[in-house]
């Protein structure tokens, strides 16, 4: 019972994983996922007030799928869940969010004529930039992390010297 030393592993689990989601979101990943929630939360408010309610559902998705990624990513269920390709499924939904962002951002600006559809476009158009970079940044981890795996799991093929002979050469 003495206060010196082992004052770290003594951590109770809860306040564990509050550290891990505190470094998490200190990190740039963790801020990029909380811009994009904000920013996705943002513009569905900005649709909800305007006239351009087809656009609705995108931004509650993207909204709902970076609060999903940062959550596993803060409390590491990446690491718990290896048989999900996170940092794969995290690259195409940016991808796939920024290009869709964009298109319904030219869409908002251009065909509505209210106040709060030109606000969701502005906000959409940040919201391209930030995925943009976002999918930069995954994209080099994806990298990074395929090497990785190519060079551990592919061991060097070796030849053998009956794969060097003639099988015809009698």
């Amino acid at each position: 019972m003495e206060g010196s030393g082992g004052e770290e592993s003594e951590v109770p689990p809860g306040a564990r994983l509050l550290l891990s989601a505190k470094a998490f979101l200190s990190s740039r990943q963790g801020l990029l996922l909380l811009a994009e929630a904000g920013l996705s939360f943002i513009i569905f408010i900005c649709y909800i007030a305007s006239t351009a309610a087809p656009f609705l559902m995108v931004p509650l998705l993207t909204f709902l799928l970076a609060l999903c990624f940062f959550f596993a990513y803060s409390l590491k269920l990446n690491e718990k869940f290896k048989a999900i390709y996170w940092i794969l499924a995290d690259f195409l939904c940016g991808i796939i969010a920024a290009i869709i962002y964009f298109a319904i951002s030219i869409a908002a600006v251009s065909k509505y004529s209210d106040t709060a559809s030109k606000a969701a476009g502005v906000f959409g158009f940040i919201a391209t930039i930030v995925y943009c970079i976002y999918v930069y940044l995954t994209f080099n981890s994806l990298t990074t992390y395929l090497k990785q795996e190519g060079s551990s799991d592919a061991p060097e093929p070796h030849k053998s010297e009956e794969d060097d002979s003639d099988s015809d050469s009698d």
